[in-house]
């Protein structure tokens, strides 16, 4: 959500950064329903001091005997403008706030401008691509382990649904808990089991709401099915004041996530690439707003060294202004190697979204002992999404017998299992 003063401050940079974003310049507009809203405003105030004071009128025209019609028509003839002026106030106000929650966050300066992902600048690349003769893709390698099974998967659920079995369904369970692990353990973040079924309010806090309902799964009860953990993990400080000398505050969890795919028919139809229902650890950091650019750094380097603990290939690159997600000033996207596609695939989004969130949210920080608050900044970012790891694992560790090496890091998780194939 934006701030309208800084709007009023400065409306020509604010139409520089929605240019930036491919949005048509809107200050003018906003500050004309601005100026609209605050004159109504104005004008209420002015009509209902007048009828306070013809009120006191009334009541002393009758303690005196005199006639008190013309102040009474007076006030009948006040009451209806007020009501009218108030109409206008909630129409213009609606108007108003709703282009303030729809308009998209403004890209920090140093994010690179572009229309699309051919705009997007490589950061660097880690690891080697492994070299594998005729390198199978992850669903033809499950398929044939007979633990990946596309057709149980449609015929409980229909398209995008996928049952895992054995251990490949293990080896998923397993990238979960050691992501976790890593993340509690190493980079300091605390766990949470959050709910999976939201309110508007906290669908709306997190920037999915108003603009991007059909990209949701939704209940008969009003409930939300959560698209990602960051949902509710950043919706845990809404509302509130939290005191600047505790942030920042990082949180992690593994939940199942769920997207409806509105915008993806026809993409990656086969296989686990683009699922309804998938698993993904994730990571919310909320700081002070001088903290969050360094945090952004972090917390990428914390998804970077869950696939460095994999040996996973992967390169880092950020995303240019029109290839950037709503609610985010700026974002990394780690893609991982995946050698049946020949190509990087994304594995994790990380984004630094300033006080967008926080503003919808009411999300605000002050140093301990001291009145005046100022908006959180919020953070979000995969840490890592386990399915697509697992396709990683399986293409990258493919065996010319079709087995699949496990990672030395997953092992433990695995009751010591090495290697996933037919007899093992």
């Amino acid at each position: 959500m934006h701030d309208l003063r800084l709007i009023r401050d400065n409306p020509e940079a604010f139409d520089r950064g929605l240019a930036r974003r491919g949005v048509s310049p809107m200050a003018g507009e906003i500050l004309e329903l601005d100026t609209r809203r605050r004159a109504a405003q104005t004008i209420l105030q002015e009509l209902q001091a007048r009828r306070n004071e013809a009120s006191k009128e009334i009541g002393k025209a009758k303690r005196e005997g005199r006639d008190a019609d013309a102040l009474m028509a007076e006030v009948a003839g006040l009451k209806d403008r007020m009501q009218e002026t108030e109409d206008e106030e909630r129409a213009v106000g609606a108007t108003l706030d709703g282009y303030l929650v729809s308009l998209p966050n403004l890209p920090a300066d140093d994010v690179p401008d572009g229309p699309d992902e051919t705009a997007n600048v490589e950061l660097r690349r880690v690891g080697e691509p492994p070299r594998i003769d005729k390198a199978l893709e992850h669903f033809d390698l499950g398929e044939k382990l007979g633990m990946m099974d596309f057709t149980a998967g449609t015929k409980l659920s229909g398209a995008r649904f996928t049952v895992l079995r054995g251990k490949l369904a293990r080896l998923e369970r397993a990238l979960g808990q050691f992501m976790l692990d890593l993340h509690v353990n190493e980079h300091g973040f605390t766990e949470v089991m959050p709910p999976f079924l939201v309110r508007d309010e906290a669908a709306f806090g997190t920037g999915q709401l108003p603009k991007f309902s059909e990209d949701l799964f939704k209940t008969n009860t009003g409930h939300w099915l959560i698209p990602t953990a960051e949902v509710p993990l950043t919706n845990l400080v809404a509302d509130r004041i939290l005191d600047l000398e505790d942030l920042p505050l990082r949180m992690t969890a593994l939940t199942p996530c769920f997207r409806s795919e509105a915008g993806a028919a026809g993409k990656d139809t086969r296989g686990m690439i683009r699922q309804h229902q998938f698993w993904k650890v994730e990571m919310v950091s909320v700081t002070g707003p001088d903290q969050s650019q360094a945090e952004h750094e972090r917390m990428t380097e914390c998804a970077e060294t869950v696939l460095k603990r994999l040996g996973l290939p992967f390169r880092t690159i950020v995303l240019c202004t029109g290839d950037m997600g709503f609610s985010a000033r700026k974002t990394y996207d780690i893609e991982v190697w995946l050698p049946g596609q020949n190509m990087y695939r994304e594995i994790s989004s990380v984004s630094n979204c300033g006080d967008f969130q926080a503003r919808r949210m009411k999300a605000r920080c002050r140093p301990r002992g001291e009145k005046n608050t100022q908006f959180v900044h919020t953070l979000n970012g995969s840490g890592v999404a386990v399915g697509r790891c697992l396709i990683a694992i399986m293409e990258n560790f493919q065996q010319p017998d079709g087995s699949i090496i496990v990672p030395e890091a997953l092992r433990p998780y695995m009751g010591g299992l090495d290697r996933i194939s037919l007899d093992a």
